[in-house]
């Protein structure tokens, strides 16, 4: 087997195994990171939508108490404005969703599913957790969620406590099955923004093949560039000086000096070559004499 090849070959080994390990720590890494962006601006999301109920509660709702005497106006809700600011935002990200889930609201459209009310419930059970950050299987495929507590204040309560101390115009547009009975400071709400496992894994997949085929590229150049300067440094001078000793080995006694181009282990291989096939020479001289 020539040594070139000999060569390649461990290179290709290192190579393959470089690649693999690479590839599998670098796909690990993306991975995460691409979860912690998508998490994060699942974070900016959610602290829009708390500016907004702030926004909703302090300066919209003040205004509207006049008209609510006479008809309920949805937009004087927190939630839901939060909830309408996050349908105009699905228009740019319509991945991610949005959901006050909560287990006894009075809009049914915010009534938390099972899984809801387990975060809900595990909210309660540990109050020192402010964020809950998972993945569950949907039936679309696996979904990263984010969710943070709502603790009810005492602005709340002047809907959700009882029937009788809730506007009259709420009680009858929802009715009173629904949305009362909550007490100050108890978590009946969660904050959830959802988003598919999909594209965390399509960002991840986009720089990763970006990133193994420049890894690829580059190890090509190397190996092309390495062979380049083996066959220029020594692979074709060792096959000259191989010839050039086979021609000696059988008597040829005509030849020239090896040219020395280089101060190197393959110019000093010349050198010493130059002076035997010189002494071989003159010993051939001396014997025909």
């Amino acid at each position: 087997m020539r040594l070139l090849l000999k060569f390649n070959l461990v290179l290709l080994l290192v190579f393959a195994v470089g690649l693999v390990t690479t590839g599998f720590v670098c796909w690990r890494l993306l991975q995460q990171n691409a979860r912690a962006e998508i998490m994060e601006n699942a974070r900016i999301m959610m602290e829009a939508a708390i500016a907004v109920r702030t926004y909703t509660a302090t300066q919209i709702k003040p205004l509207l108490e006049t008209q609510m005497k006479y008809s309920f106006l949805p937009q004087s809700v927190p939630a839901y404005s939060a909830n309408a600011y996050f349908s105009q935002l699905q228009k740019a990200f319509p991945v991610y969703a949005y959901k006050e889930a909560t287990l006894n609201p009075t809009n049914p459209v915010n009534r938390a599913t099972d899984w809801e009310a387990d975060i809900i419930e595990e909210f309660r059970k540990s109050r020192d957790k402010t964020e809950i950050v998972g993945q569950r299987d949907t039936p679309n495929g696996k979904t990263l969620y984010m969710a943070r507590p709502m603790k009810v204040s005492s602005p709340c309560l002047a809907c959700h406590d009882t029937v009788d101390g809730a506007p009259r115009t709420m009680v009858e547009r929802y009715g009173t099955a629904n949305g009362f009975g909550w007490k100050l400071n108890d978590i009946v709400t969660a904050q959830v923004v959802s988003v598919p496992v999909q594209l965390a894994e399509q960002r991840a997949r986009g720089v990763f093949w970006t990133f193994m085929v420049s890894l690829g590229a580059v190890f090509a150049l190397f190996i092309l560039s390495i062979n380049l300067l083996l066959i220029t440094l020594v692979v074709r001078p060792v096959n000259q000086l191989s010839s050039m000793a086979n021609s000696v080995s059988l008597g040829n006694s005509e030849i020239t000096d090896f040219p020395v181009t280089g101060k190197d282990e393959i110019g000093d291989l010349s050198h010493s070559f130059n002076r035997m096939g010189r002494s071989l020479v003159e010993a051939m001289k001396l014997l025909r004499t």
